[in-house]
């Protein structure tokens, strides 16, 4: 079991303090017209950037079973499918039928394998517009707003944990802990490298303010799950550098100026795209989904 543990513990989504980190920042900078309530939770926005890693041990067997896979996915083994699907079951019909016409190692193609990490998020991020549009009705009714608003700050906290996992390379790949394959660079094999790099690293080095300067006011995302899974096709495409700079022994110690400069700008990214897509769930809320009109929106006082 303690082997299962530190086997686990080894490949969260940039630690405590970067997870932290992610969501603070773009909690920081949650633009006036959303909600007051929302940009006064900074503090429970950066506790629930770590939460989902806290319910990965093993002594809640179903629930770390279960949620595995959410905080990942190899692209490589979904290079074929382009675009993604857009709903969880439209991929894991599409990845099963991968594997019954595949007779080289099929079941990297099962769903737990591959990864489903911009499935939880964008489930997350429905949940997230679907409780700012309750928020909003229970406004024009003049009604209580308390549950809710505690139910947004979870449902964006909780969100920003899936987004900061994208924004980290070896979360979009299967060199995911040591470089597997084809090796002429002769990168590191060994696991480690994900928790030297998120971890470790991270901690010892990084703070939030070193990164917030890169992280600007937010966009409205006109199809946020092609524009999400595009952050995931970017951040898997600087996998390579993070083995780059290891091999150079970047992420030891105190660490490179490259190091820094690299860690700093995925996590800014991390917190730009949370950023976007608090904002986005926020405007989309003012549409009404049987209609589909634009509703004005309702001023945020509170």
């Amino acid at each position: 079991m303690a082997l299962i543990w530190l086997q686990s513990v080894n490949v969260f989504g940039w630690g405590n303090e970067g997870h932290e980190y992610v969501n603070r920042v773009a909690a920081e900078r949650i633009p006036t017209e959303m909600p007051r309530f929302l940009r006064r939770a900074v503090a429970e926005l950066s506790y629930l950037g770590p939460e989902p890693d806290r319910w990965r041990s093993p002594s809640e067997y179903a629930l770390k079973n279960a949620q595995e896979p959410d905080h990942y996915i190899d692209l490589e083994r979904v290079g074929w499918l382009d675009p993604l699907p857009p709903g969880r079951y439209e991929f894991y019909r599409k990845l099963y039928e991968k594997r019954a016409a595949t007779a080289d190692h099929p079941d990297d193609y099962l769903p737990e394998r591959v990864g489903l990490q911009p499935y939880i998020t964008m489930e997350v991020f429905g949940r997230l517009k679907a409780a700012f549009r309750e928020y909003r009705h229970r406004r024009e009714l003049h009604q209580p707003t308390t549950a809710v608003e505690h139910a947004i700050v979870f449902y964006a906290g909780w969100l920003g944990h899936y987004v900061a996992d994208g924004s980290q390379p070896l979360h979009t790949t299967i060199h995911y802990n040591g470089w597997v394959g084809p090796n002429p660079n002769g990168y590191t094999t060994e696991h480690g490298i994900h928790a030297k790099f998120e971890t470790t690293y991270v901690a010892q080095n990084i703070t939030a303010k070193d990164f917030a300067r890169f992280v600007h006011a937010p966009e409205r995302l006109a199809d946020p799950f092609a524009g999400y899974v595009d952050y995931l096709r970017e951040s898997n495409r600087q996998v390579e550098k993070v083995y780059v700079i290891e091999k150079a022994g970047g992420f030891t110690g105190k660490g490179s100026p490259e190091a820094f400069d690299f860690t700093t700008h995925r996590l800014a990214a991390g917190s730009q795209m949370l950023l976007n897509l608090w904002y986005t769930a926020w405007v989309d809320s003012a549409t009404n989904p049987e209609t589909a009109k634009d509703a004005p929106p309702v001023p945020a006082t509170k």
